[in-house]
């Protein structure tokens, strides 16, 4: 799995932000994650070895602005030379998560028109208010790969008015870190329920650490929480999204 991370440091904007894996890492190392800082690797995509070959191995997905926000205002500016790179290298796939939709048109590349074949986009919303707002955002927009991750779920959701065939996957997890909130299986398979209704390809990730199932808490070690999810075996896939291999 490859990661790029042209720039790193967010800004808090909704519920699903609170606790923050970015901001808990940061605080770790004394470090204040609400500054917006580019990073070493924000030409990673144009990087090569010594034999000249690029550092991103073609055919790879690019986990991409895991530790910001693709679309934060702050990176207004940097994220036009970021799209010159991503146009440049159509043999990666770059996969972009964002709770900032909303701002997907600021510094769009002139030549985006219908979107590119080797950017995947997922809108967040970890309740039914950022749902609401976000999902018919994200379904107006050129995009030629869309999806929609419900993390961390804070409560129960209906995504059914958002499930259309221009939606490729859904994937749902519950929080992660000391002070998580609760996630409850009964969402989780709510969701399953209406991504099979609709045969769209659903993905439960991380069970989170505080997990409620058959009204009881469970406190989950972090190195078992996504192995704790594979093995609840409830994944729903009629068809891999276009962009996986």
């Amino acid at each position: 799995m490859a990661q790029w991370n042209p720039w790193h440091g967010c800004h808090k904007i909704s519920p699903g932000c609170q606790n923050c894996y970015v901001y808990r890492m940061d605080a770790m190392f004394d470090r204040d994650a609400s500054v917006v800082t580019k990073t070493g690797n924000f030409n990673l995509p144009l990087k090569k070895t010594r034999s000249g070959d690029y550092k991103l191995k073609p055919g790879e997905t690019v986990y991409t602005c895991f530790s910001s926000d693709f679309f934060l205002d702050k990176a207004d500016a940097w994220r036009i030379d970021a799209w010159k790179m991503i146009r440049l290298r159509r043999d990666l796939h770059f996969f972009i998560i964002t709770k900032r939709i909303d701002r997907f048109e600021v510094s769009l590349p002139f030549d985006w028109c219908d979107g590119y074949d080797n950017v995947t986009i997922y809108s967040t919303c970890e309740n039914q208010d950022r749902a609401n707002y976000r999902l018919p955002i994200l379904l107006s927009l050129p995009i030629k790969h869309k999806g929609i991750t419900c993390e961390p779920l804070l409560e129960k959701i209906d995504l059914t008015p958002w499930l259309t065939a221009s939606i490729e996957e859904v994937i749902v997890g519950g929080e992660s870190g000391s002070n998580a909130r609760s996630c409850n299986y009964d969402w989780i398979l709510d969701i399953r329920a209406q991504c099979i209704e609709k045969n769209i390809p659903f993905h439960f990730k991380q069970t989170g650490a505080k997990f409620v199932k058959d009204g009881r808490l469970y406190r989950i070690d972090r190195k078992l929480q996504h192995s704790q999810a594979v093995k609840a075996g409830i994944d729903f896939s009629p068809a891999l999204p276009p962009w996986q291999p």
